[in-house]
């Protein structure tokens, strides 16, 4: 069978991190997201799998390449132009992309799946398709029922009895929202679907496509079913995302590593004497990485591999990408590390070395370190009291 995973967006919710890293390729304890939606895949018989890529498609491509490794086939489909040459992505939007395929060469010609890039899913795919052709639907489209009072952070989905989709209600307002059923952003399509769908523009499933299927009065159905779902849209998504995989609430992602002591795994090689150190699970630290002895690590907290954590430095409720060096008494909390950027929970972020901060948070393999000035340590009290918390 045939899906269709999508990857082109620029993952503007997600930034910093996307400025070098697509979407698709955010790593959910070292390993992309975009695997674990090939392993369900995999799972369920689909193992045909077109993925349309823009920004950054160079990483998705040269990591995943051609599918043999997951036991899947996989092609591409580039999303952009060369100007003066270079690639500059231009995405054709989630129908656009699709339908660019399809007049290449009418790949899709049973039923199909589309699965966006960015969620962590574990759904009974094989048991969507039944619903789906039972009810001789063109367009189905998964829900998930949610808090009400989460319903103004997704695609409200309103539908009738039967199921048959009626309108949409795009983050509405917790007092205006019609359902508490939301749109996951997993469709299943029949070929007949690329009747409504122009070539060579953009066009969007949720924005433009659905609301063509209502008005036209099409067989387009909403299917609701209890499944797995861990969106990773925003920042806050992210965090919640690795808070749960670290707690054991995400059945599909196992801790890697080897549990060195309750709640605590590691990578191969980490250098720390655990009787000179406070840790605190669930915590993951990666391979290659050093912790110095009177640091503090309290879960649930990941520090990636090659890192190191230097004396008396605090990690607390924090993730900590690879080839990261937090200075000597730093204390972070609810902190994001990422390369130059350090981010709150919430999104919020700033550069470290616009904020003259890079001396105190690094990269692991610089060497070229030296004391800073008393300006930078002016300017780094000035400007990081209200992120993170300045050693003496």
């Amino acid at each position: 069978m045939k899906a269709m995973i999508l990857a082109a967006g620029k993952g503007t919710r997600v930034q910093p991190i996307t400025h070098i890293i697509p979407k698709p390729m955010i790593p959910i304890l070292q390993k992309p997201v975009m695997e674990f939606l090939l392993e369900l895949l995999k799972e369920h018989g689909f193992r045909e799998i077109m993925v349309n890529v823009s920004h950054l498609a160079e990483e998705i491509e040269n990591y995943f390449r051609d599918g043999q490794r997951f036991g899947v086939e996989i092609a591409y489909s580039f999303e952009g132009r060369i100007e003066d040459g270079e690639l500059i992505g231009d995405a054709l939007g989630s129908a656009g992309g699709l339908k660019k395929i399809q007049d290449f060469q009418n790949f899709f010609d049973e039923t199909f799946v589309v699965i966006c890039g960015d969620a962590l899913v574990d759904l009974d795919l094989t048991e969507a398709v039944k619903r789906h052709k039972k009810k001789g639907a063109i367009a189905s489209l998964i829900t998930k029922k949610v808090n009400k009072k989460e319903v103004s952070s997704y695609g409200v989905v309103v539908s009738d009895n039967e199921g048959r989709v009626k309108a949409f209600q795009e983050k509405p307002s917790i007092k205006d929202a019609l359902s508490d059923c939301i749109n996951t952003g997993i469709y299943l399509f029949e070929p007949e679907i690329f009747e409504h769908i122009p070539s060579g523009k953009k066009f969007d499933i949720g924005a433009d496509l659905f609301p063509k299927l209502v008005e036209n009065n099409l067989p387009f159905y909403a299917l609701p079913m209890d499944f797995e779902w861990v969106d990773i849209g925003k920042v806050p998504d992210y965090w919640s995302a690795i808070r749960s995989v670290l707690q054991g609430k995400v059945r599909q992602v196992d801790i890697p590593g080897k549990e060195v002591k309750p709640g605590v795994y590691t990578g191969l090689n980490v250098a720390v004497n655990w009787d000179k150190v406070n840790v605190k699970g669930p915590v993951y630290i990666g391979g290659m990485s050093r912790i110095e002895d009177g640091a503090t690590i309290i879960g649930p907290s990941m520090i990636g591999p090659s890192c190191c954590i230097c004396e008396g430095a605090t990690i607390d409720n924090s993730i900590i990408f690879d080839y990261s060096k937090i200075g000597k008494g730093v204390r972070l909390v609810d902190k994001l590390v990422f390369g130059r950027y350090c981010v709150g929970k919430n999104g919020d972020h700033f550069d470290l070395q616009e904020a003259s901060l890079d001396w105190l948070i690094t990269d692991s393999r610089r060497m070229d370190l030296s004391e800073p000035s008393p300006q930078q340590k002016a300017m780094a009290e000035l400007l990081g009291s209200d992120l993170i918390n300045i050693p003496d």
